[in-house]
């Protein structure tokens, strides 16, 4: 199968597993406290506004994000809930009370939640720390420069100071495991993890390429709006949030494209430089865990694919 025929799969690391997801469902795959591998699918619904956003550049972005958030918790749900647990002690699961906040929101609602207020919060205050800087830096360039600089540095110190717990250590670590499957399927090599062990671990469709890039993107358009007063200046911050990430969406698919053209692909590097913060060489056991996810997820992909031929038939 050729590179160009071949269907754009993503993925994202969960609690001692793997999550990828295809154009109909989505699997994640986990290592169980005894050792066995253990699966959870989730087929991917679609939303009427989503799937008409997603056929407009700039929206399209804004949609991905909502789908991954509202995914992705689904399946960090279930990684957390059993990775810590022997299957014999599943039945622990069913006599634990889902809380009233998830009951009424649900966790995938809960999951965009919580990245909006991530974004918001690290949107907003290297707003107020460049404020601190006013009487230095008085310039509305120079203030938008520094307020990068703080931006940057808290998303470096953040992503720095909680890969030291070794859960977190854990979780970068199949974070590499799953760019290593997809790189080597892309390669056309086999999934055997001596193949995908020789791939590399960063990966330029990855979202901290995509977290990296909103905040170069976002000092580009704050230079389209005034840095003062305050108040303004929170209110277009928190007001350009949708524009930012979309712009950065499309600059993220725009540096895939480059990334075979000689002297373009340097663009997409910022982007993988982070990862090597994101992203850790993971064991062979871990890369088991990704390679038995990704095969469950093709052929769940094919049943699907099946079953709708034989509707087409019938």
């Amino acid at each position: 199968m050729s590179k160009i025929s071949k269907p754009v799969y993503g993925g994202q690391a969960v609690m001692e597993g793997v999550m990828f997801g295809g154009k109909h469902t989505c699997v994640t795959a986990i290592r169980r406290k005894d050792h066995s591998i253990d699966f959870f699918h989730s087929p991917r619904k679609s939303n009427k506004v989503l799937t008409v956003l997603k056929k407009f550049p700039f929206l399209r972005g804004i949609a991905a994000i909502i789908e991954a958030s509202a995914n992705g918790s689904r399946h960090l749900n279930f990684s957390s809930e059993r990775f810590d647990l022997d299957p014999d002690e599943d039945y622990r699961l069913q006599e634990k009370k889902e809380s009233k906040l998830t009951l009424i929101l649900g966790i995938a609602t809960i999951g965009v939640i919580s990245f909006l207020f991530g974004k918001v919060l690290f949107t907003l205050l290297p707003v107020f720390l460049a404020a601190l800087t006013r009487p230095v830096f008085s310039s509305d360039l120079s203030q938008i420069l520094v307020e990068g600089l703080f931006k940057l540095l808290l998303l470096l110190g953040y992503i720095f100071a909680i890969s030291q717990t070794p859960l977190i250590k854990r979780v970068f670590q199949y974070h590499g495991a799953e760019h290593k499957v997809i790189n080597a399927y892309e390669a056309d090599k086999e999934l055997t993890i001596e193949n995908v062990q020789s791939m590399s671990r960063l990966h330029y469709r990855c979202g901290s390429s995509f977290i990296l890039f909103t905040v170069v993107v976002g000092m580009f358009v704050y230079l389209l709006v005034p840095t003062d007063p305050l108040w303004v200046r929170v209110v277009n911050r928190l007001a350009l949030i949708p524009v930012v990430l979309g712009i950065s969406f499309e600059v993220l698919q725009f540096t895939n494209k480059l990334r075979d053209v000689p002297v373009l692909r340097y663009l997409g590097y910022p982007g993988l430089w982070l990862q090597l913060l994101t992203t850790k060489e993971p064991t062979n056991e871990q890369v088991e865990v990704a390679i038995a996810s990704f095969n469950e997820l093709l052929h769940a992909e094919k049943q699907y694919k099946d079953s709708a031929d034989e509707d087409k038939v019938v």
